[in-house]
């Protein structure tokens, strides 16, 4: 029996141009990226931002900025679609985003935590999820000022998952929750 799935033509995928997809509505959702070492885990975050109509991304720390070959290497040229901004102090940060009104979720393990997959969003919510280092995590600054903290949970022998993977978990997560069509 002849299986009656074919992959799409990239033609056949209808995406939007760049252009549109500026004008398209955004989620009101801000990923803050907390010192992330890795270029390309900054590229596939991008990546998955301009995937799920993420309003913005924020860089934080020693975390790198575009342009720059290691992250377009897995963001594939959303750095130029998604809008970002850095800020060298996390102070800052926090202090603009419940400034303008956002809850600050950090994606860590920590005692209190709700697990993702009981995580609720009112209608009008605006979300900053902030991801942390690839060793030490979400820093004391973002875990201070949090208004609910995020788990994924795991039941493997490790002990966390990628950054980059966690982020498309919990942006799908989020998406999927806050998402109007």
């Amino acid at each position: 029996m002849a299986s009656t799935f074919r992959k799409l033509k990239l033609h056949e995928l209808g995406r939007i141009d760049t252009e549109h997809y500026r004008s398209v509505l955004k989620i009101p959702l801000i990923v803050v990226l907390d010192n992330i070492r890795s270029l390309h885990n900054i590229g596939s975050v991008f990546r998955t931002c301009d995937a799920f109509l993420i309003q913005e991304i924020w860089l934080t720390g020693f975390t790198a900025q575009p342009p720059h070959r290691e992250i377009q290497k897995t963001a594939l040229g959303s750095t130029e679609t998604v809008k970002w901004q850095y800020f060298k102090d996390a102070k800052e940060a926090i202090q603009k985003l419940k400034n303008k009104g956002f809850r600050i979720v950090p994606l860590e393990q920590a005692q209190g935590s709700t697990d993702i997959r009981k995580f609720s969003v009112k209608p009008d919510d605006k979300i900053a999820l902030v991801l942390g280092n690839e060793v030490d995590g979400v820093s004391e600054n973002y875990m201070s000022a949090a208004d609910e903290v995020l788990e994924i949970p795991q039941e493997g022998t490790k002990h966390s998952l990628n950054v980059s993977v966690s982020a498309g978990i919990a942006l799908w997560e989020v998406f999927r929750r806050m998402y109007k069509e």
